[in-house]
């Protein structure tokens, strides 16, 4: 064969192992990008987690032109007003080579237990454990507010009275106060390197964990944490 036409022959082989080469890494780029499908299960996947009970999820139907559209990177967002609870919404960013949102309805099921009232609760009832029980449901289909575990309700006051039969919410118990407008409380003041104690009185009622003003003899208004007991706790 004429050296000519050996270079040329080389050359059109060299051609063609480097176009096989480019076509199987463009083959490889594509199948490692995620999908659009891929990164909402893998975001609802790792969100729904830490949800009580057993989390199960369905994903609606995808708009097809979001699927066709090019993108390497999505970016799964839980919209404002939103909430990872039964029948809800979730958004997606495309983030390059442009920049675009959908929105794409999702179910989400999540089999675990609840309390239910046991009789009728009436306002101002302190729970115990007799006046609930549990039961097996969806909580997703239930307010995110339902309570899961007794030690949210028992010792917790009825706001208003509920029905026999009914689940019971967060929203409708009120924890016991730890501290109550009048009282003489004491004042644990802390800092860095040193720790006060004083007494004074309360000037509104207060829960464990919530803010209270207390008056010292002094005259003085401070407010507090307060804590079972007639604590008051105040950090410098």
């Amino acid at each position: 064969m004429p050296i000519s036409k050996l270079v040329t022959h080389r050359a059109t082989r060299l051609a063609r192992s480097l176009l096989v080469l480019l076509l199987a890494a463009a083959s490889s780029g594509v199948g490692a990008q995620e999908s659009l499908s891929a990164a909402l299960d893998n975001y609802l996947r790792l969100q729904t987690q830490g949800l009580p009970g057993k989390a199960s999820y369905s994903i609606g139907r995808l708009d097809q032109h979001a699927q066709e559209a090019p993108c390497s990177a999505y970016e799964p967002f839980l919209p404002q007003g939103s909430r990872l609870w039964g029948r809800t919404t979730i958004g997606v960013r495309c983030l390059a080579p442009e920049a675009w949102t959908i929105y794409v309805p999702v179910q989400i099921r999540i089999s675990g237990s609840y309390l239910v009232t046991a009789r009728q609760l009436n306002r101002g009832q302190v729970i115990s454990a007799a006046d609930v029980f549990a039961q097996q449901g969806d909580l997703g289909s239930l307010p995110a507010s339902i309570v899961t575990d007794p030690a949210q309700a028992i010792g917790k006051t009825v706001k208003n009275g509920v029905a026999a039969g009914q689940p019971l919410r967060n929203d409708l118990l009120t924890a016991p106060l730890a501290v109550q407008q009048g009282q003489s409380v004491k004042l644990q003041s802390k800092g860095a390197g040193f720790s006060v104690s004083n007494e004074g009185k309360a000037l509104n009622n207060a829960s464990d964990g919530e803010i209270v003003r207390v008056s010292t003899a002094s005259g003085q208004v401070v407010s507090g944490v307060a804590r079972p007991g007639g604590i008051v706790e105040v950090s410098y």
